[in-house]
């Protein structure tokens, strides 16, 4: 079962409107780290940030492969590391950058949200 199932929970959003949120989300990301490379020299922990945003990026880039496996908990299990990992980025980046905090705020609840969804299609399937 995955997005093309016929189940689907009341609240997902219908399939054209995912392609165009994530280009904009992952135009905000690539902003967000620009930002903080470009001020790589202000951070006290750059590398932890940079090792954060890329851990997270790593799991947005998996999540399709495995929830479209159907392997539901899973692909639940990888939003809420994405969900902890962005909002530690967003975290250690806003004091300095608040730029680049901000501009994540929209993904992570888009993935937050995107783990809502998994969690209706594990339960439904489990």
């Amino acid at each position: 079962m995955t997005f093309d199932s016929e189940y689907e929970p009341f609240f997902q959003p219908p399939g054209w409107v995912v392609g165009p949120i994530w280009a904009v989300l992952y135009t905000t990301l690539a902003i967000s780290m620009y930002y903080t490379v470009m001020n790589r020299d202000k951070f006290e922990k750059f590398n932890t940030i940079v090792f954060l945003f890329i851990i997270q990026l790593t799991l947005n880039l998996l999540w399709p492969s495995v929830f479209n496996s159907a392997e539901y908990l899973i692909s639940l299990i990888m939003i809420i590391f994405m969900i902890v990992f962005s909002v530690l980025y967003a975290y250690y980046t806003f004091k300095t950058v608040p730029i680049a905090s901000k501009l994540v705020w929209a993904y992570i609840v888009w993935i937050t949200f995107a783990a809502l969804i998994n969690t209706a299609y594990y339960l439904e399937f489990r």
